[in-house]
């Protein structure tokens, strides 16, 4: 019998092919960060620490509008923090429900701190229902203020998802359930000051953007800037730097 010649299994050479292959994937890669990114982007959202910006020139609490102002502490406090926020911002609820608590106690409560609520309604048409809600709620009821604020932002619905119709029940079912605030008369309070909620809103968004903030929240404690919802040792480091 003839001898079998034995099989020879040919070895292709791929290694032409890896570098296409990981520029490939590289691309793939960027363009899924990319679209990513973009989304997060769009449609006004707000971002913690980019999202609020960077101080366009050096920050002063002293230049900061203060009077007339929603607030809770002393308003003698040595130390005074502003606080620009959108009542359907996630990271202003973030913010109110992580961090603020402890600053209220640490802070707030002793006498230390007074905390100034400014307006930067940016994501919307209920953003706006908000404000002049919240503007009203301090002119009638300043006492009820901070409590209606709280219970704005445990409860806050996800961005844009109500209509105008459903916002306005959402605002009010949680208004009804504060004690000793009359939801009618609240809106009452609105309708005939509208134009002049409106006016200080824009203003107070003003302010904040001549600062440098272009989302939410942004804060200014003393001469310090903070951008977004910082761990809560981000806001304590610049307040016990006003303490001493």
């Amino acid at each position: 019998m003839p001898e079998e010649t034995p099989s020879v299994q040919t070895i292709r050479d791929n290694s032409k092919l890896y570098i296409p292959g990981a520029i490939l994937l590289g691309a793939i890669i960027i363009g899924v960060a990319l679209i990513i990114g973009l989304s997060h982007g769009a449609g006004g959202n707000s971002t913690a620490g980019s999202g609020a910006g960077l101080p366009s020139a050096a920050v002063n609490i002293k230049d900061v509008k203060l009077a007339g102002e929603p607030y809770v502490g002393n308003p003698n406090a040595p130390v005074t923090m502003a606080s620009w926020e959108d009542y359907q911002c996630p990271f202003c609820k973030q913010f109110e429900t992580a961090t603020l608590p402890s600053l209220m106690t640490k802070y707030v409560n002793t006498g230390k701190l007074r905390i100034v609520f400014k307006d930067f309604e940016f994501l919307g048409s209920d953003s706006t229902a908000d404000g002049q809600y919240a503007r009203a709620v301090w002119d009638l009821y300043p006492d009820k203020f901070f409590a209606w604020r709280m219970a704005i932002f445990k409860q806050q619905p996800q961005e844009n998802s109500l209509s105008a119709a459903d916002n306005k029940a959402h605002l009010e079912k949680i208004t009804a359930e504060i004690p000793g605030l009359d939801v009618r008369k609240i809106e009452t309070q609105i309708a005939a000051n509208k134009a002049k909620y409106d006016a200080a809103m824009d203003a107070d968004k003003q302010e904040g953007e001549n600062f440098g903030i272009n989302g939410t929240p942004g804060f200014i404690v003393g001469t310090t800037f903070i951008g977004g919802a910082e761990p809560l040792a981000t806001f304590t480091s610049a307040i016990d730097a006003q303490l001493k």
